[in-house]
C-alpha cells in the first residue's frame, strides 16, 4: 500500500523539468493570461512570499507577475500557483507544530480582490487571526471575509 507524501515531500518535490515556459494553446491563452505561461515549484514560490515583510500583503496575481517577469513568460499557472500556495500553507503549519519560528508568512498571501484564502490550514477563520495578530481589519465573514483597505498594504 502506498503512502500519502506530507506537506515537507510534496514541497520538496523535485519535479522534473519545472520550472518551465510552456506554449499553452490558443483556445486557453485568454484564460491562462498569455501565449508562454510559467510552471514554477513549491520553492520558487516561497521565495517570493519570503520576501514580503510585516506590514504588507500580497496577491496571487502579484506573485504570478513577479514570477512570470522573472522568467520572461506572459503569465504564470494559475492553477499550479494554488495548489503551490496550498502545499506551503500546510507545511509552515508543520513546521510552526514542531517549534520552528522561521516560516514563510504565507498568511500575508491573500486573493487578488483582498479576500481571505479558505485553503489555507484552519481555513478563514484562522487566515483571519494570524493577519489580525499583524494588526490588519478583517470585514465580512466566511467566504465574504476580506482585508479591509488591503490595496494600501500591498507589496510594490
Amino acid at each position: 500500500m502506498k503512502t500519502r507524501k506530507s506537506w515537507k515531500e510534496k514541497f520538496e518535490v523535485a519535479v522534473k523539468g519545472l520550472p518551465k515556459v510552456v506554449d499553452v494553446p490558443p483556445t486557453w491563452q485568454k484564460r491562462m493570461g498569455g501565449s508562454r505561461i510559467l510552471v514554477p515549484t513549491p520553492k520558487l514560490v516561497d521565495t517570493v512570499i519570503r520576501k514580503v515583510p510585516k506590514g504588507k500583503l500580497i496577491t496571487a496575481a502579484q506573485i504570478r507577475a513577479k514570477l512570470a517577469a522573472d522568467f520572461k513568460a506572459d503569465s504564470t499557472c494559475p492553477l499550479t500557483l494554488g495548489i503551490f500556495l496550498r502545499i506551503i500553507s500546510e507545511y509552515m503549519e508543520e513546521l510552526r507544530g514542531k517549534g520552528q519560528n522561521n516560516i514563510s508568512p504565507y498568511w500575508r498571501v491573500i486573493k487578488d480582490d483582498g479576500k481571505l484564502n479558505a485553503k489555507y490550514p484552519g481555513g478563514i477563520s484562522s487566515h483571519a487571526k494570524l493577519l489580525r495578530q499583524e494588526g490588519y481589519q478583517i470585514t465580512g465573514k466566511d467566504d465574504k471575509a476580506r482585508v479591509a483597505d488591503y490595496e494600501k498594504s500591498l507589496v510594490s
